[in-house]
């Protein structure tokens, strides 16, 4: 039993989303083939990436359904009705997903590895953090923080500000994140547990559940993610995993965890702003290619080395952080 919660409930949130995964992903795989929603892939990429082709995306509504089933199956017997938190964090998980799926939607019809302006999609993911947060501010009853953070007394203004910008951040980081075969689903494995255990710490059963779910959704998607891949996550996938992440950070009151737990994806993201900035400023690029796991790769690793050290780091980053996590309420 973890924070009151029955073994077997715990059980059902792990396991339920594990087998949906595993029983659809070849349903999944031949359904998108047959739609040809292929993966559509950069030609200023590393060269080995180009037969990547055609690979099926969008599994991440699979990885989605899955979550929503362990969650209903594993919180509804054991809350009754599910608390209201916990809905918050899967109608955000959700929203961002339909993001990113016309985000994906418009790649494949278009033909193109573009597919929604990168405007479009910010106004969309802020739109959507803005609504998680102001529900979650009138759930908290007008306070910013949960008692007992280390947050409690921020304004609420700026507490709400503080998560808007931690939901999109945090989406987009997951979605620079997925670019190896199986990098981001391992990434979210671990943050996921990560989670799972701050809030068995600290007594939150609803985020326990939520996070055993989404381990066990992107378990089984990890099969078939694995390398060599034969499905993607795609948009729909990534920017629904980074909003997963983000908002049990946000209803724990744990932003500094969130960082920490996501670590390796922040690193990703600050690649890419880097990359940018140094490029506009001096025409010089610091990596030989940003997000920084393609810099390993045309560095010579392996791809199957660059996804083991990233998780390994992300594995280490998780440890430290779950253990100052639960003694600072960080």
């Amino acid at each position: 039993m973890v924070s009151g919660i029955p073994s077997v409930h715990l059980a059902v949130a792990v396991l339920v989303p594990v087998a949906l995964s595993l029983l659809l992903g070849r349903v999944t795989i031949r359904t998108l083939r047959s739609l040809k929603a292929g993966q559509r892939v950069r030609d200023d990429g590393p060269q080995r990436h180009l037969q990547k082709e055609g690979t099926p995306t969008m599994g991440g509504v699979l990885i989605v359904a899955a979550l929503a089933a362990g969650v209903l199956a594993a919180g509804g017997p054991y809350f009754g009705f599910l608390p209201r938190r916990l809905l918050l964090v899967l109608a955000l998980t959700l929203a961002l997903g339909a993001i990113g799926f016309a985000d994906d939607y418009l790649k494949i019809t278009r033909g193109r590895s573009l597919g929604l302006k990168a405007r479009q999609k910010l106004l969309w993911q802020f739109l959507a953090g803005i609504a998680f947060v102001w529900l979650l501010t009138l759930e908290n009853r007008g306070g910013g923080a949960l008692s007992g953070s280390l947050f409690a007394r921020f304004p609420t203004l700026a507490w709400q500000a503080l998560w808007v910008l931690a939901v999109v951040g945090t989406s987009n980081a997951l979605n620079l994140a997925d670019g190896l075969d199986g990098l981001a689903t391992g990434l979210c494995v671990v943050a996921a547990l990560g989670f799972a255990a701050l809030a068995a710490l600290i007594a939150q059963p609803y985020v326990v559940v939520f996070g055993l779910a989404l381990t066990g959704a992107c378990l089984g998607f990890l099969w078939f993610n694995r390398h060599p891949a034969r499905l993607f996550m795609g948009d729909v996938g990534s920017l629904a995993l980074g909003g997963a992440l983000a908002g049990m950070a946000a209803v724990l009151d744990t932003p500094v965890s969130l960082v920490g737990l996501c670590l390796v994806p922040f690193i990703e993201a600050a690649s890419v702003v880097i990359q940018v900035i140094s490029f506009k400023t001096t025409g010089k690029r610091v990596f030989r290619m940003s997000p920084i796991h393609h810099h390993f790769e045309l560095s010579g690793w392996s791809e199957q080395r660059v996804v083991r050290t990233f998780w390994i780091v992300g594995l280490l980053a998780a440890g430290v952080t779950v253990l100052l996590g639960v003694h600072w309420r960080l």
